[in-house]
C-alpha cells in the first residue's frame, strides 16, 4: 500500500516538474523574443525623425554626385 502511494506521489511530482520545466522554457523564449523586439525599437521624436530623413537625403545626393564625378 505505501509503495503505491509513494509511486503516485513520485509520478505526480515528476508530472508537475515536467509541466513547470515546459512553462519556464516557454517563458524564457517569450522574454528573449520580447527583448529582441525591444532592441530594435527606439523612441524617436519628430525632430529626430526629420534629422534622419535629412541625413538620408544628403547621403543619397552625395552618392549620386560621386558617381557622376567618376563617370565624367
Amino acid at each position: 500500500m505505501t509503495d503505491d502511494v509513494s509511486n503516485k506521489e513520485r509520478n505526480a511530482r515528476s508530472v508537475r516538474e515536467e509541466r513547470l520545466k515546459a512553462a519556464l522554457r516557454d517563458n524564457l523564449k517569450r522574454r528573449k523574443s520580447q527583448a529582441r523586439g525591444r532592441a530594435g525599437m527606439a523612441i524617436i521624436t519628430p525632430e529626430d525623425d526629420a534629422r534622419a530623413d535629412a541625413k538620408a537625403r544628403d547621403g543619397t545626393q552625395e552618392a549620386a554626385a560621386g558617381s557622376r564625378d567618376r563617370d565624367g
